[in-house]
């Protein structure tokens, strides 16, 4: 059995006592696959890894997705390149988000390992996305269960996008042409690994609801963004050299924390596909 401890805080878990270069059998990719969909995030520590283990490993859980727009590494072209140097002021992904929802069938989740850390700072927030939905009242819960939204990735990754007009991101996000992905989701899915419900909106990609215009969304989408970002759904996770976390992009939310100016930061990023969400 694997030892799945849950965090301090109101999401994720960490695993020990393995080393996903070589335990992760058919029955462990099992076991941590549904770890993942009860917890949302896996998180472990002191992981000695080659890039070709990362991408073994990421293959256990499903097809890898080859991102459009993160530069990619220069060997590698399944993983992407999350970085910032000494002299950049802009990070990638600083600010509450869930990978992927403008695709259709959005990722089942990212693996992200960190090879080059700030001396302080850097950390990422995660957020419950089932804890948000069920904290919700009775007759909210009654409104958005018949609810969908738009979701595109124009509004992050499109030629007029915020990370385009920053000067030090552009030539780590790039590909504005490809940003033509739209879909449409509900507002509240049941997960396909818990059959639990979770919201599933996100102010980075996010339109608005079916139906409705950008105008009458923002006010209710505004309520939900801040409703699901409170602290007691939320982990703060630190980083280490050799930390992996495994998080679950259809029950959560993540931010990584822009608060290292002057040290470089590299981590690698596997995103996972997934499969169309239900209500």
């Amino acid at each position: 059995m694997v030892a799945v401890n849950p965090s301090p805080g109101g999401v994720g878990a960490f695993v020990e006592g393995i080393d996903i270069a070589k335990d992760v059998n058919g029955n462990v990719a099992g076991e941590l696959k549904n770890a993942l969909g009860e917890y949302g995030v896996l998180f472990f520590r002191d992981q000695s890894i080659t890039e070709e283990d990362h991408i073994a490993f990421a293959e256990k859980f499903g097809e890898i997705n080859v991102n459009r727009f993160f530069g990619k590494h220069e060997k590698f072209p399944q993983i992407a390149m999350v970085a910032k140097e000494p002299d950049q002021k802009d990070n990638i992904g600083g600010g509450w988000h869930t990978d992927h929802s403008y695709d259709d069938e959005p990722a089942l989740g990212s693996i992200l390992v960190a090879r080059e850390v700030p001396k302080r700072g850097g950390d990422t927030l995660y957020a419950n996305m089932y804890a948000a939905y069920d904290a919700l009242s009775d007759g909210l819960k009654q409104t958005l269960d018949g609810l969908y939204a738009e979701h595109s990735s124009r509004r992050a990754f499109g030629a007029n996008s915020a990370y385009r007009e920053r000067l030090d991101t552009k030539d780590r996000i790039g590909n504005p042409e490809l940003a033509t992905q739209d879909s449409v989701h509900p507002v509240v899915i049941r997960h396909p690994i818990s059959g639990r419900k979770a919201l599933y909106v996100n102010s980075a990609f996010t339109i608005r609801f079916r139906g409705w215009t950008e105008d009458e969304s923002y006010p209710l989408l505004q309520y939900l963004y801040r409703h699901a970002a409170r602290p007691e759904f939320t982990y703060r996770f630190q980083w280490e050299k050799g930390s992996v976390a495994f998080w679950d992009n259809r029950c959560t939310w993540h931010y990584a924390l822009n608060d290292y100016q002057g040290d470089r930061r590299i981590m690698h990023r596997i995103t996972v596909e997934g499969c169309a969400l239900e209500a």
